[in-house]
């Protein structure tokens, strides 16, 4: 499907029909080699209540973003390599079925189609073009993964110190660690995680630990490798010379209000051939 549709001037007309979508806001999409192989409308589990979202399978990122008007405007664009992606299929839920867990090194999240057909379609053909890229690159498949925040309303307390009760005062926290709601007592901590972000990052007092003992582990570590090159190197002397969602939950995604979103007989998701 790839080399049929590389360098076609179709598939250049829906690569330049989703950038003008997203707008200035977004990325530049197109490029030598990419081919957009399917999109549709998933659900995605957000911090506050699953909300639906435009998801765009090209044969070596995907894309999603927000939706404003449906096959007109998109924003809040984001980009996942392909090759960093694992899948995980999740069991229905009462309010979400056909699930299925999109993990990264930099964030994971759960989205769910509108059938199963749909969500068989989508893992396939992500997983396709997994293997295609991993066995290109030599690459070996990603085995570190960024922990998917748990929904704000799974828990009406911390789930940490399972004290502090939630409310309109007692806001909720997320430990980027391990992705438990917790309180800010319980989250006052910040730790540098370069392959989440080049800033330190709320951590919850137990991850906070873990993460210090697993920091002093490798400066050990790393102690006991430079001692035989410090013996070595004893009495020289060297010279001196100088050498970061207006957040999501304020956008309106109007034109979905009066659809149901698991009709049988709604399609949601297209696949190019």
């Amino acid at each position: 499907m790839v080399d049929h549709l590389a360098n076609t001037e179709i598939n250049s007309q829906r690569i330049a029909a989703v950038e003008n979508c997203f707008g200035a806001s977004g990325q530049p999409l197109a490029l030598p080699g990419r081919v957009l192989l399917g999109e549709g409308i998933l659900t995605k589990e957000c911090r506050k209540k699953p909300k639906p979202r435009i998801f765009f399978l090209f044969n070596d990122i995907l894309v999603y973003g927000s939706i404003v008007i449906n096959k007109r405007k998109y924003n809040s664009q984001h980009i996942i390599p392909l090759e960093d992606v694992t899948l995980e299929t999740l069991p229905d839920t009462l309010q979400m079925k056909n699930r299925w867990m999109i993990k990264t090194s930099k964030k994971s999240f759960v989205v769910s189609a509108a059938s199963l057909t749909e969500r068989k379609e989508w893992i396939s053909h992500l997983e396709e073009c997994i293997r295609h890229l991993l066995s290109k690159t030599g690459r070996q498949p990603c085995t570190e993964h960024a922990a998917p925040w748990i929904p704000d309303k799974a828990t009406d307390i911390c789930m940490r110190c399972t004290q502090t009760k939630f409310s309109t005062l007692t806001r909720r926290h997320h430990c980027r660690k391990c992705g438990f709601v917790v309180c800010a007592d319980c989250s006052r901590q910040r730790f540098l995680m370069p392959r989440l972000s080049p800033k330190p990052l709320r951590v919850c007092t137990l991850c906070y630990r873990q993460l210090l003992a697993e920091k002093k582990k490798e400066a050990e570590a790393d102690r006991r490798q430079t001692e035989p090159l410090r013996s070595a190197v004893q009495g020289y002397e060297p010279s001196s010379g100088d050498d970061s969602d207006k957040s999501d939950d304020e956008k309106a995604e109007q034109w979905l209000a009066d659809t149901e979103f698991y009709t049988s007989e709604v399609s949601w998701s297209s696949f190019h051939s």
